[in-house]
């Protein structure tokens, strides 16, 4: 049986490209196509595999700005030939899911949400671009084009599974297709339980506006309580800019993975401020056997499912925070019940949930 993958693009690394590396590690043999790809992105996953491009990559700054060419990823992604494959999983966010298959080819679509900026956030994405209302008015006008697109895409799939309970609800909205929640792989057996703690509140990830690292910028400037944030990103400065002063937070930049791990591991709490879709992090600190403090919003409902595990606070506000961190008692959380329930989101259990649907799906196609 020949197999293919398909991802919107490899020009960042974040938990889509971990999907797609364990989807690689269960077929190797499997050619990964994309819109393009950044070298240092795709090596530290993908070094020997093949890696098909799209012609963006050769465009002039097709990969360093990438987003310049949104108008016209769409008819990219349908130019890939994948005729002479029995079975292509796509892992997207986006486009990947508009690629155009044979009828004796099985489609399976790895949704890691319907495109946001396309459907959910439209309105907040166009508010946070950097230009003017005139340049705005052309990129929403765009945006409409490609929405329309989009949908009709989402036809192309003979089944959609969704990364969580959250994002099948929302396929259903936008898409109008069932799904079958498959949680992402998370290598849980990488992180351990420390025999001590720290006195520190942890956060971290790509630091973009929509993550809302300034809420506990903002929260923890008054408590005066030990923050330490890793990761970077275009909202870097203007977080440190608002943390001037603040000698309890402290910005830790990108990170090892071996520093990751201990930082999460010696952590009172991972705080995780945002709505996700999922949110590997959380894992990660469950993982490590550490509770965690979260929006009550998305995937952190589904991974904080109940008080052994953390704290849910109700609203994206310095008070409703504050509430959380004073409700917050790490003498009531064990470490190893915690570390337990992570594994529900381990690597093997994603392999095997996946094996499982592709499985069943292929005998339903090919009846």
């Amino acid at each position: 049986m020949k197999i293919a993958l398909i991802h919107d693009h490899l020009a960042q690394d974040g938990g889509a490209e971990k999907v797609l590396k364990v989807l690689s590690d269960m077929f190797p043999e499997a050619p990964i196509y994309t819109l393009l790809y950044e070298q240092k992105n795709a090596d530290k996953y993908f070094k020997n595999r093949h890696i098909m491009t799209s012609i963006i990559q050769r465009l002039p700054g097709g990969v360093r700005f990438y987003k310049w060419y949104l108008p016209y990823m769409a008819l990219a992604v349908e130019f890939f030939d994948l005729s002479s494959y029995d079975l292509v999983i796509s892992d997207t966010s986006s486009f990947a899911k508009g690629v155009i298959t044979r009828d004796h080819t099985l489609h399976l679509c790895y949704c890691h949400t319907p495109t946001r900026y396309l459907w959910s956030d439209t309105h907040s994405y166009i508010q946070e671009l950097k230009y003017n209302k005139y340049f705005k008015k052309i990129i929403a006008l765009s945006l409409k084009k490609i929405r329309i697109w989009d949908r009709i895409a989402a036809e192309r799939p003979d089944y959609f599974i969704a990364n969580s309970k959250f994002i099948s609800k929302r396929i259903t909205k936008y898409y109008r297709r069932d799904s079958e929640v498959i949680y992402p792989p998370v290598a849980t057996d990488m992180f351990s339980i420390s025999d001590s703690l720290g006195d520190y509140f942890l956060a971290g990830g790509r630091l973009v506006p929509y993550k809302r690292f300034d809420l506990l910028v903002e929260t923890f400037k008054t408590n005066g309580r030990k923050l330490k944030i890793f990761g970077d990103g275009p909202d870097m400065s203007r977080l440190q800019t608002l943390a001037e002063g603040a000698s309890n937070i402290e910005f830790l930049g990108r990170v090892s993975e071996e520093d990751k791990i201990k930082l999460f591991s010696q952590a009172l709490a991972f705080i995780n401020p945002q709505e996700e879709d999922f949110g590997i992090t959380m894992v990660e600190s469950l993982a490590s056997g550490r509770p965690v403090i979260a929006f009550s919003r998305g995937g952190a409902k589904e991974i904080v499912a109940n008080e052994q595990l953390g704290v849910l606070f109700g609203e994206q506000t310095p008070i409703s925070l504050t509430e959380a961190l004073i409700k917050f008692d790490e003498a009531k959380f064990d470490a190893q019940t915690i570390k337990d329930y992570a594994e529900k989101f381990s690597t093997d259990k994603f392999k095997q949930e996946m094996s499982r649907v592709i499985e069943e799906k292929l005998k339903e196609f090919n009846k």
